[in-house]
């Protein structure tokens, strides 16, 4: 049995480029989990280990892995940065219990980490931040501290600071205990010497340390009252405030070093160890009802409690499909049978798995506060709980966002179909923001995703992993339809074919809803004339018929539909009755209510060198971008624009030919907004001739 204070559960994430998985690395041999580094840009880190990682050195899914420091044990997952993969930060952040922000340190606080950043906030992580790239050129530790502050509403908490800057970084110093850590030239870790702190710093790290403890005081009334009265707490007092804020999230521990040159990682450790928390000490998850409603339990995180576990991520390899699994209370062993609240059925445990990347480690038990992977296991999928059959509970489910963009793919060899249904299938369960649907009219398969890149791996992924070959259509985007004005009405279903016939009668309003209010439902009918029971009929009725607009066939947004009054008859009328009469009204009186196409509109973020800038807007410009503001920084300007999907595919081959190849961008969602007419009449023209073209 662990001590389960010596458990970290951590995560590391960031921007892409900011050096995650680089940081990994280091992490791993300083802890003696690997003797040889793997670095990203030679396609060798032990984390990135799928064929396309590697070759275009991104971290595309979330690795996990275990090392030790300290007698403490750490369950570091790595994940990845690059916009279109966020689904796997989230779910990650979901059940870890702190993290590592890493930041370019001259790149700095960038737009996916405003994103990364934001989850983390949701899902209530303690983190600590790590400035990476010290030894960059433009790198500026204390600009970084300051949009920490400033763009991502966060409070830093200052704990080094560093020794030169750029080719002169050499190391950094330790304000608790007011010592210079200085690494030599040889790249190796443990090459450092402890020394007294450069004349030249000694009064900035006054006021830095000045600043440190007042922080940390605030944690403590006692230690605060004998602090302003001049004494000063012991460095264990202060630790302890750390920890203390860290867990509440009133501050932020931020540190600073190049991990690529290995400094400044054992600090990071340290503190990982130091002040995020363990297991114990997080707020235990709340349990919810099969309907999403909190019950008021919690999964209190004790070995000797019934089992709750949460599934967070499938991932399939050459030993069939890996359950990665956070357990908060009771054990896991092998050959026992737990239920899945999902699917309301059992599952018997198999192999249980202790992760490092790819490798992996058999064990016959474990218990709270683990993260471990199973092997085998049938009917379970991201988001389920597995349960104590005799005390069962739901864990929190998580919530996945809708694709934005989908594509027609067929197998190029016609015998392939099956083979190509059974792949995808396996890639939809390992990711949930990933859907297959088939076209009824065309018989097409569709996939969607979160953009481009996304959709491409999965074809990569398709071809290499799989053996399909596949042809891909033009990207097609997800739009929705809303309406524009209410509309009064009345519908009336009537049937008579001998015997019992049907009827419902309905008076109802139809009128747009408030911005992501979906679709609402409301009866205001008095003295009985719609019974009560047949209330839900009518809502169905309306809710189902959402799934297709009258304009070119897509969803429906925000729209509330109140029931007023109706009719009905004693013998024919019934819930189905009600159902029809509801879907005919809604084909009646949608046309009615000014329906207007909408298109999503993404967030975008572009970085440029300074002379391509108005390059760089002019093209946004021409592609229906509003452009939200810019920012000059020391090696280029980053461009703010919000811009319709629709207009954006392909932009990263424009953006490299605009900026000779030294431009960056990432875009994510941000909301619907109505597409301009000449746009809506191209899109509903398309459509139909897609129909008729089947």
């Amino acid at each position: 049995m662990t001590d389960l204070n010596l458990y970290r559960n951590i995560g590391i994430f960031a921007h892409v480029d900011a050096g995650k998985t680089t940081t990994t690395e280091r992490i791993l041999n300083l802890t003696g989990k690997t003797h040889k580094i793997g670095e990203v840009h030679d396609g060798e880190a032990t984390t990135d280990f799928m064929d396309q990682e590697r070759e275009r050195g991104i971290t595309i899914q979330s690795a996990a892995t275990t090392c030790f420091w300290k007698d403490h044990q750490m369950n570091i997952i790595d994940t990845p940065g690059h916009v279109d993969f966020t689904i796997e930060v989230y779910r990650s952040l979901k059940v870890l219990d702190g993290g590592v922000g890493v930041f370019c340190g001259s790149g700095g606080v960038e737009p996916q980490s405003e994103t990364n950043w934001r989850y983390a906030n949701e899902s209530e992580v303690a983190r600590i931040i790590f400035v990476n790239k010290l030894d960059r050129l433009g790198a500026d530790f204390y600009r970084v501290v300051d949009q920490v502050t400033n763009v991502l509403g966060a409070n830093p908490l200052v704990m080094v600071l560093p020794i030169g800057t750029e080719d002169d970084f050499t190391g950094i110093i330790d304000l608790l205990t007011r010592k210079a850590w200085i690494w030599d030239d040889s790249g190796d870790p443990s090459k450092y010497e402890i020394q007294d702190v450069p004349a030249d710093m000694a009064d900035k790290v006054e006021e830095y340390r000045e600043q440190l403890i007042e922080a940390a005081v605030e944690q403590d009334d006692d230690l605060m009252g004998a602090y302003l009265e001049g004494e000063e707490p012991s460095i264990e007092d202060i630790k302890r405030c750390i920890r203390e804020g860290t867990r509440k999230l009133d501050f932020f521990p931020t540190y600073c070093g190049s991990a690529f040159k290995n400094k400044g990682i054992q600090l990071v450790l340290d503190a990982v160890v130091d002040y995020l928390p363990n297991p114990v000490e997080v707020d235990p998850q709340p349990e919810v009802d099969m309907e999403g409603n909190e019950t008021g339990e919690k999964a209190i995180v004790d070995p000797d409690g019934p089992l709750r576990a949460l599934a967070f991520k499938i991932m399939d390899d050459r030993f069939g499909a890996l359950t990665f699994t956070r357990i908060y209370s009771g054990r896991l062993e092998k050959g026992m049978t737990v239920l899945n609240t999902f699917t309301g059925k059992t599952e018997r445990i198999g192999r249980i798995v202790e992760m490092h990347a790819d490798d992996r480690k058999e064990l016959n038990s474990a218990q709270a506060g683990d993260i471990i992977a199973l092997v085998g296991l049938k009917n379970t999928q991201t988001g389920h709980t597995l349960c104590d059959p005799n005390k069962p509970a739901t864990l929190e489910p998580m919530v996945f966002p809708d694709p934005v963009i989908s594509i027609a793919i067929k197998p190029k060899d016609k015998g392939s179909t099956e083979k190509m249904g059974i792949a995808l299938n396996k890639m939809m369960q390992e990711d949930p923001s990933f859907r297959v649907e088939t076209d009824e009219e065309s018989g097409e398969t569709i996939i969607k995703g979160m953009g481009e890149l996304h959709l491409d791996i999965k074809v990569d992924i398709l071809k290499r992993t799989h053996g399909v070959d596949v042809e891909m259509g033009k990207p097609q985007v997800a739009y929705r339809e809303t309406i524009t004005r209410p509309v009064e009405d009345s519908y009336t279903h009537k049937k008579q074919t001998g015997g019992s016939g049907q009827f419902a009668k309905i008076d109802y309003t139809i009128e747009p809803g408030e911005t992501n209010s979906g679709f609402e439902f409301e009866s205001k009918v008095t003295g009985g004339n719609v019974p009560r029971e047949f209330w839900p009929a009518v809502e169905k009725g309306f809710g189902t018929s959402m799934q297709e607009g009258t304009l070119a066939g897509f969803p429906l947004l925000d729209v509330k539909v109140t029931l007023m009054d109706g009719g009905f008859h004693p013998v024919d009328s019934s819930a189905v009755a009600y159902e029809i009469a509801a879907k005919a009204a809604y084909r009646q009186s949608i046309p009615k209510a000014a329906p207007q196409l909408l298109e999503p509109i993404m967030k975008v973020d572009v970085f440029t060198p300074e002379d391509h800038v108005g390059d760089v807007i002019g093209d946004l410009n021409r592609r229906r971008g509003m452009i939200q503001g810019q920012e000059a920084g020391t090696t280029g300007v980053r461009v703010k624009a919000d811009a319709p999907l629709s207009e954006m595919f392909g932009y990263i081959g424009d953006l490299r030919t605009m900026t000779s190849g030294r431009g960056q961008f990432s875009m994510e969602f941000s909301h619907y907004a109505p597409c301009p007419t000449n746009v809506a009449e191209e899109v509903i023209k398309e459509v139909k001739a897609r129909k008729e073209a089947k």
